[in-house]
Formats: structure tokens, sequence, C-alpha cells
């Protein structure tokens, strides 16, 4: 899967999650990349991310820090 793909993905679960609290969209987030996303994907999302992000709408960057980083392949 292509990073673009990954980060249209990324940002429309954001877009979802944009209308709920602050604090309850950042763990939205988090859970539903963490909870349906495989580590594959994850890794590539902290490839964008490890390389500034910018793409990535601010409640997917601050949901980082909650997301299961995979291990290296």
């Amino acid at each position: 899967m292509s990073h673009d793909k990954l980060v249209y993905m990324a940002n429309q679960i954001a877009t979802f999650f944009e209308s709920k609290p602050h604090d309850e969209g950042v763990e939205g987030v988090a859970g539903h990349i963490n909870a349906f996303w495989e580590p594959r994907m994850r890794r590539h999302l902290f490839e964008v991310l490890d390389a500034g992000g910018e793409s990535l709408k601010p409640l997917v960057r601050e949901a980082a820090a909650m997301i299961r980083r995979p291990v290296a392949a």
C-alpha cells in the first residue's frame, strides 16, 4: 500500500473523529488504527510520521503517541 493511500485513510479517520471532543478524538483515532490496521500498515504510518508527517491531520499526529509501533521488518 502506498504512503499516499495510507495518509488518505488516516486522515479520513481523523475527519470522522474531529466532531468529538478533542481528547476523545485523539483516543478514537489511535483506537481505530490499533484495532483495525495490521502491523505493516502501522509501520508505514510511522514512516510518514518519522519523516515529519506534514500530510497528516493534526489529530493523527497527536494520536501517534497512543498507536502501537510495530517492530521493524
